[in-house]
């Protein structure tokens, strides 16, 4: 079990049921900050309205992930060309794999003088900024101490994603997306590009249902979902599987 010792003048800065979460956040992350000023400083959103913010730690962090997840699927999968390890390393970066990253973690985002009413969820985005801030933080905080920064965020990234990435097949990404392979797809077969349609919208503002469709080749296939996104997704699914027989 992960143990954070620190020394009292830094528990000072972080006080009562704050410091406990930041514990929490830290043993579920594997890794201990010798500055909480740092760990804090990665929890701290532009929405928060304080003097600072997280966002130049978030900037770093993005390059960051982007190299150790890189260099993950390229170690792991080392028969795997550009493109299957592109997709593979997307799906590990993507805003929906840190969103839950974040909440496995526990993370809650500091709240300032323009920070949303209580009981409102953060965004997904704030919260997948969040992790990005978090593995810069953690880079710096090991360099600062003499390690090597790098390292300590790809084991990090690694024991979060080094299953999923090894688990990985080529063809996974055709469930995770679907408009992207149903048009890789078509291009194959020489087919253009799939036309997506809104047929309609039902339902109130607070629960509406997308009704789409796709049309590729004299082929065509509809979905509703909860957002347009989504039922442009689940139609390009469905156009998929009669394209591949699946």
């Amino acid at each position: 079990m992960l143990e954070c010792r620190r020394p009292r003048t830094v528990w000072r800065r972080l006080l009562g049921e704050r410091a406990l979460k930041s514990t929490a956040i830290e043993k579920a992350l594997g890794y201990c900050y010798r500055d909480a000023g740092l760990l804090e400083l990665a929890l701290t959103p532009p929405s928060a309205g304080l003097a600072v913010d997280n966002q130049r730690l978030e900037f770093l962090g993005d390059a960051v992930l982007q190299l150790c997840a890189t260099r993950l699927v390229y170690e792991v999968h080392g028969d795997w060309q550009e493109g299957p390890l592109s997709k593979l390393r997307g799906r590990v970066v993507s805003t929906d794999a840190l969103h839950a990253w974040a909440k496995d973690l526990g993370v809650e985002l500091a709240r300032g003088p323009r920070s949303p009413k209580e009981g409102t969820q953060p965004s997904r985005k704030e919260m997948a900024d969040a992790v990005e801030a978090l593995l810069a933080a953690a880079m710096l905080d090991a360099e600062a101490a003499g390690e090597d920064g790098i390292a300590t965020a790809a084991k990090i990234i690694r024991a979060r994603f080094g299953d999923t990435v090894a688990a990985a097949g080529q063809g996974d990404w055709e469930t995770g997306d679907p408009k992207t392979a149903l048009q890789e797809k078509a291009a194959a077969l020489g087919l253009g590009l799939p036309v997506y349609e809104l047929v309609k919208r039902e339902g109130p503002d607070h629960a509406p249902v997308f009704s789409c469709r796709v049309t590729l080749g004299g082929m065509e296939a509809a979905a509703d979902g909860p957002t347009l996104k989504r039922a442009h997704k689940e139609a390009a699914r469905a156009l998929l599987a009669r394209l591949t027989g699946a």
